[in-house]
């Protein structure tokens, strides 16, 4: 029997994700929500450049819930904790990308979403490529050795293609190099981060004491044009953010991205894209995840290299 879905609005992710469900044989797209207002009546397939999908882009929310979905795909830029405890209350799982790992920065909200699933016997999960995914490959290759004294993870990427300037602009990006506010900012800004931390922590078993994060920052030497916004020269095009958790003075599991906006910046960091996950104890595992585009028309899973470092 297939699981009955909902697709919660058709961005970047939305769209893809509404498409892996109606290629999916175990699924059945039943529902599709609209954020925009230009989206409602609209096929689905339509919005998201393939052939029809026979489902309606629909704001209703009473509608799409009374479809009696088993879960709900949620994929919108940001997250309505409102909408996500209408949505469990009424017994409908819920699986999201945007910015949920385990709520432990939510506070009072936290415990809405808990109680939601509570009445509605329904689950939230919050997923993603980092954090998400990275994270439990983590925990995974942590797996393999019998003392643990350190995990980090390492992101890199040059982002110059990426252009989501409603995500970006909050954690500093386009700011004033020398703006006193930036640390506040990219602590807000990627503050999901810190969740993977403690998700880290918690499936190790380490009760940390404390999550900080510090920041360093690179400026563009000239005017960047990234399409829908823009970086004036001095201003920041680099992000490099350290989710640390603690225990005592002692960093033991620590999460650190390296966003880069343009070829030249100031200092000008070299970086390779992808994930390193290493693993410091006995033994010491590094294992590097680079997502690269198909060898051939086919679609083909990320390959991922492995190797064993000294320690």
């Amino acid at each position: 029997m297939r699981l009955r879905v909902v697709q919660w609005t058709t961005g970047n992710v939305g769209k893809q994700s509404a498409i892996a469900i109606a290629r999916n044989p175990g699924l059945e797209l039943v529902g599709c929500y609209a954020w925009s207002p230009d989206k409602v009546g609209r096929d689905v397939g339509e919005l998201c450049g393939v052939p029809p999908l026979g489902v309606t882009a629909t704001s209703d929310v009473d509608a799409l819930l009374g479809l009696r979905p088993d879960c709900v795909v949620y994929n919108p830029m940001w997250p309505s904790i409102d909408e996500l405890v209408r949505i469990l209350a009424a017994g409908v799982n819920v699986v999201t990308t945007a910015a949920f790992i385990n709520g432990r920065r939510l506070g009072a909200d936290r415990e809405r979403l808990a109680a939601a699933c509570e009445r509605g016997r329904s689950s939230l999960l919050g997923t993603g490529i980092n954090p998400g995914f990275v994270d439990l490959l983590a925990i995974v290759v942590a797996g393999i050795s019998d003392r643990i004294d350190k995990v980090t993870i390492n992101e890199s990427a040059h982002t110059m293609g990426y252009d989501s300037p409603e995500t970006e602009k909050p954690a500093g990006f386009g700011r004033p190099i020398d703006d006193p506010n930036l640390q506040k900012m990219t602590a807000d800004g990627t503050a999901v981060f810190g969740e993977a931390v403690a998700l880290v922590a918690d499936a190790l078993g380490v009760e940390l004491d404390d999550i900080i994060c510090k920041a360093e920052y690179a400026k563009t030497t000239a005017d960047l044009d990234l399409g829908s916004w823009q970086i004036a020269a001095g201003c920041v095009a680099g992000i490099a953010a350290s989710w640390q958790g603690r225990v005592r003075d002692r960093t033991v599991v620590e999460l650190n991205v390296r966003w880069k906006k343009a070829f030249m910046l100031e200092p000008d960091w070299k970086i390779e894209d992808g994930h390193v996950i290493e693993v410091q104890g006995r033994p010491t595992v590094r294992t590097t995840l680079q997502f690269l585009p198909p060898a051939t028309s086919k679609p083909q899973h990320s390959r991922t290299s492995w190797c064993w470092a000294t320690s």
